[in-house]
């Protein structure tokens, strides 16, 4: 799969937040007391589709070539984003998930009209049907994370946080591909940016540690939204440049940090959107004043 080569800098992160501030949603930050210690929640399950990569696939639409109909490849999150903004805009588009896709998340791309596709085992799979099919004229592929429109729309989320509260000094988020933690680290003026994975769902941490983007594994009950194999291309770029911090949780902690959530707030998201939670509390997440990213919220969801 071909993907673009531009490495994305601050003042794209900028651009985006002008050309997609019609369509996306200005979350709300949430200021939470918790065993002792202060945090900041940026409630980003609020944004339209239930998540942040809305704000990634309205910029690269925006800033695109005026497509006639965009193909999409996703476990969930970047495809209900990609039908959302299509619908906003007025463009076609067909997402191509794997057979292992949540129904919630299947059941609401469709309702957002755009056309299904269940191909393959795993996302890898997927995406190179949809690769495949966007090779067609007037088509075209939008990889929900090695994209460099994609990452700046991402570090919007990021901008937001420092304009909303300039004095944090810590973010974290989860990481699939790293198109979210790349954006943070666009967005975040010298600020130190956290980087949480599932620790069987390491793709950027194990990319880190060998120096380049390699395969991992991908086992975690978070797979459906961070379960990517391997961190793009772009974004581990960009992270290189950036000072940041790779951590890691297990499933007990961010199925732990998940009912947290509800018992003491009363907020219900997949289990992907507490992973940096699940740090925060877990100590792995530095700062007098962070702020923790809480992504999205499109799984069917019942307390453990």
């Amino acid at each position: 799969m071909k993907t673009q080569t531009y490495t994305p800098l601050a003042s794209d992160v900028r651009a985006a937040a002008d050309r997609i501030r019609p369509y996306a949603r200005r979350t709300p930050l949430l200021d939470l007391e918790a065993d002792g210690r202060r945090v900041l929640l940026k409630l980003e399950f609020l944004q339209r589709s239930g998540s942040f990569k809305l704000r990634g696939a309205l910029n690269a639409l925006l800033s695109g070539p005026g497509d006639e109909h965009v193909v999409a490849a996703s476990g969930g999150n970047h495809g209900l984003a990609v039908a959302t903004a299509a619908a906003l805009l007025g463009v076609s588009a067909t997402v191509y998930v794997p057979e292992t896709v949540p129904a919630a998340k299947a059941r609401r791309i469709e309702a957002a009209g755009a056309r299904l596709v269940r191909h393959g085992a795993t996302f890898a799979e997927a995406a190179a049907a949809a690769s495949d099919a966007a090779a067609r004229p007037g088509h075209r592929f939008l990889h929900p994370y090695d994209d460099p429109a994609v990452v700046a729309g991402q570090g919007t989320v990021a901008a937001e946080i420092v304009a909303a509260e300039p004095a944090v000094d810590a973010m974290a988020v989860a990481v699939g591909g790293g198109g979210l933690a790349a954006g943070t680290a666009l967005a975040s003026a010298g600020r130190q940016v956290v980087a949480v994975e599932p620790e069987h769902c390491r793709c950027l941490h194990d990319a880190l540690a060998a120096g380049r983007p390699v395969d991992s594994a991908v086992d975690s009950v978070a797979a459906s939204a961070t379960g990517a194999s391997r961190v793009g291309e772009i974004a581990f770029a960009v992270l290189g440049a950036h000072d940041v911090s790779s951590v890691l949780v297990d499933d007990e902690q961010i199925l732990r940090a998940r009912d947290r959530l509800w018992e003491e707030c009363r907020i219900a998201v997949e289990p992907a959107a507490a992973v940096p939670f699940a740090a925060w509390l877990a100590g792995l997440v530095p700062g007098d004043l962070p702020c923790l990213v809480v992504c999205g919220a499109n799984a069917d969801w019942t307390a453990g």
